[in-house]
């Protein structure tokens, strides 16, 4: 995810910004996503394990983003469900164990952003639309100067082939299409 937003002409930039390459700082980072569970309630979860780089360039329109999820560390915190999860009737991870992404644009303001990218997930890549909000710059009492951001996106699961369901007595299924997905990332400046 970006850690600025640029005006589609590019000429506004954050105050905080600073080019360079962004690491992200797993101990304050999260990513965790939610799914409509027997039409009535939802079925929320996190990955454990990820990575992300961002290089922000002298022109913020030429910044880019890369990250990679582990997503057999999925953890819904009911272990039955999470081995169901790791199976070809979902994200098939002894075949893809990691999730992509990777930008391809970014549109809006300094501090509302949306980072277009490339979602690779079970081997089928599509385009999503991150929406996002730049939180800051700061220098932590270890001299480390950070950066954080939330951003969200909504998939349709059968987009990547994850269709796995299982019809209701009273009528519809057991899980929704749709799966949002949060970043609440922090990134630290490599020196």
């Amino acid at each position: 995810m970006r850690l600025h937003g640029v005006m589609s002409i590019t000429t506004d930039i954050h105050p905080q910004y600073i080019v360079g390459t962004w690491r992200l700082d797993p101990t304050h980072s999260e990513i965790t996503f939610s799914v409509r569970h027997l039409a009535i309630s939802k079925v929320r979860g996190t990955f454990e394990s990820f990575d992300a780089t961002i290089v922000t360039a002298e022109n913020p329109a030429d910044s880019t983003i890369e990250a990679t999820i582990d997503v057999g560390s999925i953890n819904t915190k009911q272990k039955d469900r999470d081995a169901h999860l790791r199976t070809s009737d979902f994200f098939l991870v002894d075949e893809h164990p990691t999730a992509t992404f990777r930008s391809t644009s970014i549109s809006g303001t300094p501090d509302d952003f949306q980072v277009t990218g490339d979602l690779t997930l079970r081997g089928v890549t599509k385009s999503v639309v991150l929406t996002g909000e730049f939180g800051g710059i700061v220098t932590d009492g270890y001299g480390q100067t950070k950066a954080g951001a939330t951003a969200r996106t909504k998939i349709n699961r059968h987009d990547f082939g994850v269709s796995w369901n299982a019809a209701l007595e009273a009528g519809g299924f057991t899980l929704g299409d749709d799966v949002t997905i949060d970043f609440d990332l922090q990134v630290v400046l490599q020196k």
